[in-house]
């Protein structure tokens, strides 16, 4: 015969066969631990400190993409939201996607006589409407 068996070798200590086997599983797993796990729980917990800080006055972005100034915090996870003037819904918190800017708090009681003078913020001393201005109103007629 031209051709001779093949034997087998003896298995050997395979000791050091196992680690250098794990080790580029173990790699693989600490580079996804820096690059995907870790910055994506760090966002997930400034979003739920971002949320859980929403108070009155801050104007705030759904989920769905409304815009609209937080008239009433509810309770713990409901929030009140006047996306137009005079038209109020209410949000879940954890829908909330991002705080545009921070308001202040609404004063106690607020006097009927306040609304007199600039309501539009421009400066010239003339309200636009006559009355309560939505924060979300687009131009104005001059």
């Amino acid at each position: 015969m031209l051709i001779s068996p093949a034997y087998a070798q003896g298995a050997g200590g395979g000791g050091g066969d196992m680690f250098v086997q794990l080790l580029p599983l173990l790699l693989i797993f600490v580079v996804f631990w820096f690059f995907l796990i870790r910055p994506q729980q760090k966002k997930a917990k400034e979003h739920r400190e971002m949320v859980a800080a929403v108070r009155r006055g801050d104007q705030v972005v759904t989920g769905g993409g409304l815009m609209g100034k937080v008239t009433k915090v509810i309770d713990d996870n409901t929030v009140q939201v006047e996306v137009a003037e005079n038209v109020r819904v209410r949000v879940i918190r954890s829908t909330l996607t991002d705080v545009m800017s921070k308001g202040a708090p609404a004063p106690a009681a607020e006097k009927k006589d306040d609304k007199k003078g600039d309501d539009d913020g421009d400066g010239d001393g003339k309200s636009e409407g006559g009355g309560r201005k939505s924060l979300f109103s687009f131009g104005g007629k001059k």
